[in-house]
């Protein structure tokens, strides 16, 4: 939905031309051997290899392709590490189409753009004390994860895939900084998520 989303908003727009889209950061390096674009907007939260990972792989073999980081995270350390990772910009998911294509006209000028959300998130002074943003889904698997459930169990519980699971898991970890899932369900409940 988020592509097809995407795509609709830049289909008309005369300076853009939609070169296609990638699953994953396999399929997405699959088809950098075949044909480079300009711009990659890029999702941070993706099956296997994360965005932020994918970012610095990709501007390592092609430094000549600007990246916009896209995501729902709105928190200082996913942005700092977009950056810092070679991203020339950074928009939330939630972004306009003018937003959009604004950010795109000025990294390809060379210039970084930070959307005003994610811009606000840098200013704000990094504290330890700073609770994650979860989804009600990310809560939900995080409750399940806490009462000792497999991917698998949790699965089976919510009706989604092993494999959509193990994402959220990530997502958690990445959110929290944690680094393995027993430090996950000391921070969230420290922090009275669950």
């Amino acid at each position: 939905m988020v592509v097809e989303g995407i795509h609709a908003l830049l289909q008309n727009e005369d300076s853009i031309a939609w070169m296609g889209h990638a699953s994953d950061a396999n399929s997405c390096l699959a088809y950098l051997q075949q044909q480079l674009p300009d711009v990659i907007l890029m999702d941070i939260s993706m099956p296997g290899i994360s965005g932020i990972e994918l970012c610095r792989e990709v501007k390592e073999k092609y430094p000549g392709v600007f990246v916009i980081g896209l995501s729902t995270f709105n928190q200082q350390s996913f942005i700092q590490k977009m950056m810092e990772n070679g991203a020339s910009g950074y928009v939330l998911k939630n972004a306009g189409r003018e937003e959009l294509i604004e950010a795109i006209h000025t990294v390809v000028k060379g210039k970084q753009f930070l959307s005003f959300d994610a811009a606000t998130a840098l200013r704000k002074p990094d504290t330890q004390n700073d609770i994650p943003v979860i989804t009600r889904r990310e809560k939900e698997v995080l409750e399940l994860i806490a009462d000792g459930m497999t991917n698998n169990e949790i699965a089976q519980k919510l009706f989604i895939s092993s494999t959509t699971v193990d994402t959220h898991r990530k997502n958690l970890l990445a959110k929290f900084e944690a680094k393995n899932t027993a430090s996950l369900i000391r921070m969230a409940a420290h922090a009275k998520i669950i």
